[in-house]
C-alpha cells in the first residue's frame, strides 16, 4: 500500500479553515506534509493542538463551509512521505491482513486492525486483542504476513495446533 492513514477531517475549529482531526497518527501530521484528502493532495499549512488532538489547516481550505464539505474525508500520506520507523515498529497498514498463529503453527485469525488504547497498541484479531508488547507477540515477519504470538501469555489454549479457545480464569 502505498498510502498511509494518517486521521480523518473531523469537526471544524473556529471560521479559518481549521479541523480536529480524528484517529490521528502524529508522525505523519506535520506542518508542511503533504495529505491527500479526496481527489486532492494539500499541504498541511498549520498545525496547533497536541499529538493526541491535533488541529490542522491545509492549503485552499479557508473557511468552515470548507471544512465541513470534507468532514469524513481520510487524511492519507505517501508512503514516501512518512519518517522513517525504528526498530520493532510498524505502520498499522503493515500489520492488517497478517495471519496470527501459536509458536506451533495453530491458526488465531487475521489481524483486522491496529487500535491504540491508554495502555499499548492492540492487535484486533477476531474477538481476541493482541498487546504489542514482547511478551505477547513473538515474531512478526512482514515479507511471510505472519505474526507469532504466544498462548500463554494471552490467556487462551490451543488444542492439537487447532484454532484457539480462552481458558476460563480460575475462581476463588
Amino acid at each position: 500500500m502505498n498510502l498511509l492513514h494518517a486521521g480523518g477531517v473531523g469537526r471544524p475549529h473556529g471560521l479559518d479553515g481549521s479541523f480536529h482531526v480524528t484517529r490521528p497518527v502524529p508522525a505523519l501530521l506535520r506542518r508542511g506534509g503533504l495529505v491527500r484528502v479526496g481527489d486532492e493532495v494539500r499541504s498541511i499549512v498549520r498545525r496547533a493542538g497536541t499529538e493526541e488532538r491535533p488541529i490542522l489547516r491545509l492549503q485552499g481550505v479557508d473557511d468552515r463551509e470548507a471544512i465541513d464539505a470534507l468532514r469524513g474525508e481520510q487524511l492519507l500520506v505517501a508512503r514516501a512521505d512518512a519518517p522513517p520507523l525504528g526498530e520493532g515498529e510498524y505502520w498499522a497498514e503493515d500489520l492488517e491482513g497478517c495471519l496470527v498463529v501459536t509458536p506451533d503453527g495453530g491458526e488465531l485469525g487475521r489481524v483486522a486492525a491496529m487500535r491504540v488504547l491508554p495502555s499499548c497498541e492492540v492487535l484486533e484479531v477476531g474477538e481476541l486483542l493482541v498487546p504489542l508488547v514482547s511478551d505477547a507477540v513473538l515474531e512478526i515477519s512482514l515479507p511471510d504476513r505472519r505474526i507469532v504470538v504466544d498462548p500463554g501469555f494471552l490467556g487462551i489454549a490451543v488444542a492439537d495446533g487447532d484454532a484457539a479457545q480462552r481458558r476460563e480464569a480460575p475462581r476463588g
